[in-house]
This record gives structure tokens, sequence and C-alpha cells, in this order.
């Protein structure tokens, strides 16, 4: 049977059911489509909690104009919350306005103060024993037929009655909204302000260590480094892509792996793990993080080529595929194939790549800057993305995706904390405008967190 009171368009929301976000300490303010058949008037809340937890908080919703209700709260906590838009009739106000209107009109309203003494005695029924006396103040006001109607009408006007008068009602004329997904992040998700620098340019961890605080007072919060894993010796690249590279060419960092090791070893020439945490030590005693770049892609001298070429694209001739943006190639880069022949393959491919991640959690590391995640399957972002958050709900990821701005608030609706933007592309001030009020207030703003950097 369908509800009379329809609860519709419920915000804040994804497209497809996944969480929409908040941090702690953000006001977040839900509304919701609220009205129904008839003329009654109508009562709404907001409830919210921690999910899993078994108690709700709850708060009033106001109505605005076109049926629109809305009300706020903030949570404490980092991690998953979920929502709930309760609505029901509110019989007293109902009541109240009739019987106003009735006055008003000229016309007798006996039988509308018996009514509301009825309603009053029913809420008394509901409240404690100790408090009932005010209901029965209220209750003898309205019958009593000496005192102007306008005094009777105010007499359930008090605090402690209207609140059990206009409390949630029994589940007969209640009705309630499907439960809203929240991911609550830690307030850097919200906004941050990022420095990218190369290790090897700075002396190695040990000199970039010495850097920290000059940033610092420039007012960064997050520290970028681009991979800072072996890089590959097989078609290393030169200056500018060439493919002749001398012998002073260090490669590039994203064609990631050799025999001293892959995603979870550090390129020799930037120095030790013992340095590395250093690093990441002072920028935490500074009030800024280390994020590093989390880079799904492999040289032809990464181990998994060897131990795994299961999990790489093979061309017909048998070589693996390397890396291509035409005209451009990158032979010393092969793109991870995330969707193997067989079942296990995947499995394998997806668990390794997550604890990539899992390993670099353990070292300090609660940011990462993604590397073209567009051109990886949605699927294990989703995947990756809930299994690290689900243990270490403080780590953060940022999309690196330089692509259609559909694309971009997919993969901020599949879990990504900040987003690379389209306003690159939109070079006409009304262009920019328009594209700010859309990531600002439309619908992704439910979602996605938009990161202006000038360039990658």
């Amino acid at each position: 049977m369908i509800n009379p009171i329809a609860i519709e368009n419920v915000r804040p929301r994804t497209p497809d059911g996944f969480p929409a976000k908040a941090v702690t300490g953000q006001v977040v303010t839900v509304s919701a489509d609220i009205f129904r058949d008839g003329h009654d008037l109508l009562a709404a809340q907001l409830a919210w909690r921690p999910k899993g937890s078994k108690m709700w908080q709850t708060a009033p919703m106001s109505e605005l104009p076109n049926h629109r209700w809305e009300a706020a709260f903030s949570a404490a906590d980092v991690g998953l919350h979920e929502f709930v838009v309760r609505a029901w009739t509110d019989a007293y106000a109902t009541w109240r306005k009739g019987a106003l209107l009735k006055h008003q009109a000229g016309q007798d309203v006996a039988v509308e103060m018996e009514e509301g003494a009825l309603l009053v005695e029913a809420a008394s029924a509901r409240a404690k024993a100790k408090d009932r006396a005010p209901f029965e103040q209220a209750a003898e006001m309205l019958r009593n037929k000496y005192l102007p109607v306008e005094n009777r009408l105010e007499a359930a006007e008090v605090p402690e009655v209207l609140a059990v008068l206009r409390a949630t009602p029994a589940k007969k004329d209640l009705s309630i909204s499907s439960s809203m997904p929240l991911w609550v992040d830690r307030p850097r998700a919200l906004f941050s302000s990022w420095y990218e620098l190369f290790p090897r340019s700075n002396g190695g961890f040990a000199g970039t260590t010495k850097r920290l605080a000059a940033l610092a007072e420039m007012g960064f919060d997050v520290i970028y480094l681009p991979p800072i894993h072996p890089i590959g010796v097989t078609d290393r690249k030169g200056k500018n892509n060439t493919t002749t590279p001398g012998p002073d060419d260090v490669g590039s960092p994203w064609a990631i792996g050799s025999a001293a090791g892959g995603h979870t070893a550090i390129d020799p020439g930037l120095g030790t793990f013992e340095e590395f945490d250093a690093l990441v030590e002072e920028a935490h005693a500074l009030g800024m993080e280390i994020s590093l770049d989390y880079a799904l892609q492999c040289s032809p001298d990464h181990p998994w080529v060897t131990d795994h070429p299961e999990w790489f694209h093979r061309r017909p001739d048998g070589s693996i595929k390397f890396a291509e943006n035409p005209p451009k190639k990158y032979q010393d880069i092969y793109p991870i194939n995330f969707w193997p022949d067989k079942d296990e393959d995947r499995d394998a491919l997806w668990r390794e790549c997550r604890d990539v991640l899992e390993f670099w959690i353990e070292r300090g590391v609660k940011f990462f800057r993604v590397d073209n995640p567009h051109t990886k399957p949605l699927a294990f972002w989703a995947w990756v993305i809930r299994k690290i958050q689900s243990k270490h709900p403080d780590v953060l990821f940022l999309a690196e995706a330089f692509t259609h701005p559909k694309m971009m608030a997919r993969l901020a609706e599949v879990g990504f904390s900040q987003s690379y933007t389209y306003f690159t592309w939109r070079t006409a001030k009304q262009e920019l405008a328009e594209y700010a009020l859309e990531v600002a207030q439309g619908p992704a703003s439910d979602y996605m967190r938009p990161n202006f950097w000038p360039n990658t």
C-alpha cells in the first residue's frame, strides 16, 4: 500500500547509493521533499548515527518553500554513518490551524476545543505519571468555555506538552526514507594545500626532510612525492621521452620496478627506509603529511612481469603491450590487466595492489595521489578503497584523473576523497564560473571534493 506521506529527493546522496561525503565537525545539511495527500500538516525529523550504533541522534526538520524540508547535523567520528528522514502527520498542528481558521471566520469551535482536549489527554498517556500535571491543566483550559478562545488555543503551547504532542507517532502514521550512507573523513579531505617535489632534486629523503620547515611556513600541508620506487632499465627513456638515454639519465619515475624491487621498494638513489621514515615523522611534527604516488603500472623489469605475466596485456605476437598515447609511445611502462582471464588471477592481483597500500600505510603514509585512476576499473577502486578505509578510515585518496567530468564525478562517487577537476578545459570567465558553481552546489557536491591544481 502506498504511504500517504511521500519522502523524495533526499540529499546528500550519490546517484547509485555509494556514500555521500563529509568531514568531522562539518555541518551537513540534509534536505528532502516531504508532502502528503489531503490537507493535514506534517512534522519531520532527521535521525543519524555511526553505522552499527544502536542509538540514533535526532533533530527536527524545518519546512522551506515548495515542500522542501531540511535539518543539519555534524559527525564527530571518522567512518561510515547513516541517516534517515522521518515524517508524520502533525495532528496537533493540523487541529490548531483548523480551529483557529474557524474561529477567525466567526464559527463556533466548541467541538474543536473538545478535539484539542482529547489530543492532549492522549499525549498525557504517553508521558510519565509524574509529568502529567501540565497536560491536565491544558485539557482543563481547552474545555473552559469561560476563557477567550485565543487563550484556549494557547493552552497546550508549553514546551513539555508540545514535545510529546509533536513527537514521533506510532508506526501507522510514520513514513521513513531509505537509510542514506555518509562517509565522514578527517578535515584534510575537505581542503589541503599540496606541494610537489622530486626527492632526487632535493638531496634525497635526507635533503627533503631539511626543506619541510620552509614548506610548512609557506602554508603547505601535504608534500606530494612522485614515485619513489626503483626505476626500470629496459627501454629507459631519456630527456623529453627520447629512446636514447644518456649515461646520466635516471629514467621516468613512473617506469616502476627493477631488480631492486617494485612498488614496496625504494630507489637506492633516494635513500634508505630509515631516512624515509624520518621524513614522514618530521612532516607530521610540522603539521604536514607525505603523500605518495600510487601508480599501478610497471617497467619491463618489475618483479611482477616475471612472477605474474598473466597480470599484463599480451599482443598477438606474444609480447607484452606497453603504454601508448598516440603519437607518444612509452616502451618503458607496461599497463596492468585488471581483468585476467582467470578469477583467481584477478583476485591475486587486486590483493597485491591492496597490499602495496597497506605496506606504505604501515610506514605512516595516509594520503595517496592516485595516478590516472580513470584508466583502471571503477570496480577495482570501489573495492580497494572500501577495503582500505574499513581498516584505516583516516586514509585519503586523491584522483589524478584528467578526463571528462562524468568520469571524474564517478570516481569521486565510488570512494575517492579528493578529485582533480575539469577547470583546465574551461577557459572563459562564464565557463569557469559555471563550473565552480557546478562542483560547489550541484548534485556532485554531495560527494565530489575538487582540488583545483593548476597543473599536473
